[in-house]
């Protein structure tokens, strides 16, 4: 009776690791072993700026990430993208033996970073780097190689059917959107599960999966009204102007359109006599007297929702407020055609991190909650998620991202990496099922 105590004892003292098999236990090991030579490839791919415009620059990190998946048996291709404006995407197929699920791994080659800006250099200070991109996507693209390397390791890459679609736009879309968008779209009716490995969230202090992200969509709102003399502004043959019809819209869309998980953003506007926008959208100008009643005004903006009914309500409700006019004026209002489709929460979504939660657990991690999507923002990842069950955010944890100072952990590397080389392994097993 003392040995079977001291037996249980023991076993409740045994590590959460020991839920591993042995080739688990081996990725895991390859992948701390490894940490180093991966903090390199980090620094090597932050040091080559690829702002989405950089067409150059987009194409050397696109070459550097082909060599890395060349030599884990990946048949590597660019996709030359110059009809959209854009450099191209790196798309990699590995073919295991058919049976099992196909994986689905997606990233990005670019940054918000372009040539001009000053911030250009990885700098390493303990268990914090910063660079530009570091972790929107260059530290995601990391994990994926660690990750794979592992596998490779451990022997369960061999028989691993895995797609990589690293796009070199995704912080500014090339258009039109359905060429610069066709080989992911592609990929994920070709998938059984999709892996995005952006940023990971952290949340309370703890890691966090993102089930769903937000869409987004570009709108534009015109308003014109009569233009003359001030002294007739609100009578009957000047009527309001533009610029107040702009306001009464803008504002019934800050009172009438509220609702969880949606928002509505005014990035640009102008109103005079006259005003215009720039044939990108991005810059206005305006003239006016304060004498003179507004002939026209321009405003531009997102909405952002977590459904395609959500968006569709909103935008019933945004045109059924436009079609208000006050006396004497008109608005038209006009939604772009390169948005983001919403990649909603699903319970495909939720069974992928359910699987990552038992990798957590046999890693002796915590298990990872569900993140609030109004907090991220919109990604590759909604392009596929109306064909294939999808987890995002699974890259390197830091903070910063789109802006000077941006940093990852680096031990975060090693843990994401671990925890994708188990998950991608286990699911390469199952058995697909009918789709």
């Amino acid at each position: 009776m003392r040995i079977l105590a001291i037996l249980a004892l023991l076993s409740l003292a045994a590590p959460a690791t020991a839920q591993l098999s042995p080739a688990e236990r081996r990725m895991n090991e390859t992948v701390r072993a490894e940490a180093e030579r991966h903090i390199g490839l980090l620094e090597r791919l932050v040091n080559q700026n690829s702002g989405s415009l950089n067409r150059e620059g987009v194409t050397a990190v696109g070459a550097m990430m082909r060599a890395e998946l060349e030599a884990l048996g990946f048949a590597v291709r660019w996709v030359d993208m110059a009809e959209t404006g854009r450099a191209g995407h790196i798309v990699a197929d590995h073919r295991g033996n058919g049976r099992g699920k196909r994986l689905l791994l997606i990233g990005h080659l670019d940054t918000v970073f372009e040539p001009s800006s000053p911030f250009q250099r990885f700098v390493r200070d303990g268990n914090r780097a910063t660079g530009p991109g570091i972790g929107d996507d260059k530290g995601g693209m990391v994990v994926i190689v660690a990750a794979l390397r592992a596998m490779q390791a451990a022997g369960t890459l061999r028989d691993a059917d895995i797609r990589i679609v690293l796009t070199g736009d995704e912080e500014r879309t090339g258009s039109p959107i359905a060429v610069a968008r066709r080989d992911l779209i592609e990929a994920g009716r070709w998938a059984d599960v999709a892996l995005e490995f952006e940023n990971l969230a952290r949340q309370d202090g703890r890691d966090a999966a993102t089930i769903a992200r937000r869409g987004s969509t570009n709108w534009t709102l015109r308003t014109s009204g009569r233009s003359g003399h001030s002294s007739g502004v609100f009578g009957e043959g000047l009527g309001y102007g533009a610029i107040y019809e702009m306001a009464r819209i803008l504002d019934a869309f800050r009172r009438e359109l509220p609702e969880p998980n949606l928002t509505y953003n005014v990035g640009v506007m102008a109103g005079g006599t006259p005003a215009n926008i720039d044939e990108n959208g991005f810059a206005v100008t305006a003239s006016g007297k304060t004498n003179i009643v507004a002939e026209t005004a321009i405003a531009r903006g997102d909405i952002r929702s977590l459904t395609a009914d959500q968006e569709a309500r909103a935008r019933a409700r945004m045109q059924a407020i436009v079609a208000l006019h006050l006396p004497r004026t008109e608005a038209t209002l006009t939604f772009g055609e390169d948005g983001y489709p919403p990649m909603a929460p699903t319970e495909g979504n939720r069974a992928i991190l359910t699987a990552l939660n038992r990798v957590n657990r046999d890693l002796g991690l915590p298990e990872m909650p569900e993140y609030d999507p109004a907090r991220r923002g919109a990604a590759d990842s909604s392009f596929v998620a109306g064909d294939v069950d999808v987890l995002a955010g699974l890259g390197a944890a830091g903070g910063g991202a789109h802006a000077e100072g941006e940093y990852v952990e680096l031990d975060s590397l090693t843990r994401s990496a671990a925890r994708m080389a188990i998950l991608m392994s286990r699911l390469s097993r199952e058995r697909r099922g009918r789709r």
